[in-house]
């Protein structure tokens, strides 16, 4: 028997929510929390790669003592703060931390190895699990850096992915400085943004400036993303190097989260907003679309969703799936409101209600 677990983190703490799965039937959902109460959680990661047990990561923001990176080892019951902070700027920077946006484990040929996105946008790495952190250099001091503005959230690196060739196949995002690409062990960073439009300078395809929402990588071809950017829905399938827009399908191509099927290749979800200054979801409906195709075409998923008029906002981080077969989806929204689908989205049913405003879910399966 396995548990799946959802991290729900919002804008006064995290809450996490368990339900063990057998072959035959799934119980009930049990949720706790809140964990860090009054403290806004923009970041989690489920860390399986431990051999004792996952490790929860959490990137929360306190109002008074500031951002932080906490880590359990029990699944929540107890949490623990280095006591030097785990991510900060080095001197000389000139900088200093205002939020940990991602958190995102390296590939299991990495064990140990963590990797943080920041605002000021940033990259860090983590050698212990996530204890400690350390700027990549590489990616600061490129020469483009002094030229990203920050996007209506703030400057923020918030797409962390790893994929087969470890720390020389990194990519990331930045809201607003575009897609990069590491191209030796981190350093060597390059732009990634050919085909990308910025429909709000004169310049319609800069080399960088996008303003990158989010973006996902295809479980069986790791050469193929998928991108949601601030109007447009891409995809690549050379690891970046250039993108196609796939969003013709959808009843609007602005959103921001993107997410991938954790086996099926080309399996891709968003969730649609009506526009960049009417940020709420398209048609007033409460729909994930999802494409079974790599974007060709688009299908709407509404089984078990709010039927009336709706004006829950997913976020970047609020939509997720697990790794269960068939696929957990999630997703949370800034009504307080967590829906979850247990069978590939074809069929949701409301989790949770009243929570504070959602700012991230994650999912995983745990023994």
């Amino acid at each position: 028997m396995s548990d799946v677990l959802v991290a729900v983190g919002t804008r006064k703490g995290l809450f996490l929510a368990r339900r063990a799965v057998t072959r035959r039937a799934a119980g009930p959902w049990e949720f706790d929390g809140p964990h860090f109460a009054a403290q806004a959680v923009y970041a989690v990661a489920i860390d399986r790669r431990p051999a004792g047990g996952p490790r929860l990561l959490v990137g929360a923001d306190s109002a008074h003592w500031g951002p932080s990176v906490f880590h359990s080892d029990d699944l929540g019951a107890t949490w623990r703060e280095p006591e030097r902070p785990a991510v900060r700027f080095p001197e000389g920077t000139g900088t200093s931390l205002e939020r940990v946006w991602q958190l995102q484990p390296a590939g299991a040929d990495e064990p140990g190895v963590v990797y943080a996105g920041t605002e000021p946008a940033a990259l860090f790495r983590s050698a212990d699990g996530g204890e400690s952190f350390e700027l990549v250099r590489e990616l600061w001091e490129h020469p483009t850096r002094e030229r990203w503005e920050p996007g209506g959230g703030g400057l923020g690196l918030h797409t962390v992915l790893t994929g087969p060739g470890g720390a020389e196949d990194l990519l990331v995002a930045v809201s607003a400085g575009g897609v990069y690409r590491a191209a030796d062990a981190g350093g060597g960073w390059s732009p990634s943004n050919r085909g990308v439009e910025v429909v709000f300078q004169p310049e319609r395809f800069p080399e960088f400036g996008q303003c990158v929402h989010k973006v996902a990588r295809d479980p069986v071809l790791p050469e193929r993303l998928f991108l949601q950017n601030h109007w447009g829905v891409y995809r690549s399938d050379d690891g970046g190097g250039s993108w196609t827009s796939i969003g013709g399908d959808l009843p609007s191509d602005f959103g921001f989260p993107i997410v991938t099927h954790p086996r099926r290749s080309g399996v891709a979800y968003v969730f649609p907003l009506n526009a960049d200054a009417d940020r709420v979801p398209a048609g007033r409906r409460c729909r994930v679309y999802r494409t079974a195709d790599a974007g060709g075409s688009w299908e709407e998923l509404g089984a078990g969703l709010p039927e009336g008029p709706h004006h829950g906002t997913v976020l970047r981080d609020a939509l997720c799936t697990d790794d269960a077969d068939p696929a957990g989806v999630y997703f949370g929204n800034r009504n307080g409101e967590v829906f979850g689908s247990a069978d590939d989205g074809d069929s949701w049913r409301q989790l949770a209600a009243h929570l504070p405003d959602v700012l991230c879910v994650r999912a995983a399966v745990i023994d």
